[in-house]
């Protein structure tokens, strides 16, 4: 799976940025997605493994717990990829920055 596919999902964006806050439990995910999604137990598990199957989360078994965090590997993949639009961007930045100052003056 692209790794733009696994992210095109809701769910697993709203995952990663729980993970972003860093390591939790299974539980705590599965109850926070459960509320903000309306979603099964077993809905939320699916969408961690394809997380871990993609490389973007890591678990640890702790006793019957599963702690989840992010895996920065396939992150940092996608941030290559985007870097050839950076200059696009930052082009686009600077461009408003300069108006933004020339109205400062203006005022």
């Amino acid at each position: 799976m692209h790794a733009f596919d696994v992210l095109g999902d809701p769910v697993r964006r709203r995952i990663l940025e729980l993970l972003a806050e860093g390591e939790q439990a299974a539980g705590s995910i599965v109850s926070t997605i459960e509320t903000e999604f309306g979603i099964s137990q077993a809905a939320v598990s699916q969408h961690l493994k394809v997380l871990r199957d993609n490389g973007f989360a890591l678990v640890q078994p702790v006793g019957a717990r599963r702690l989840y965090r992010l895996d920065p590997t396939s992150l940092r993949g996608i941030d290559r990829w985007l870097e050839q639009f950076r200059g696009l961007w930052l082009h686009r930045l600077d461009a408003l920055d300069t108006e933004i100052q020339r109205g400062r003056r203006r005022a």
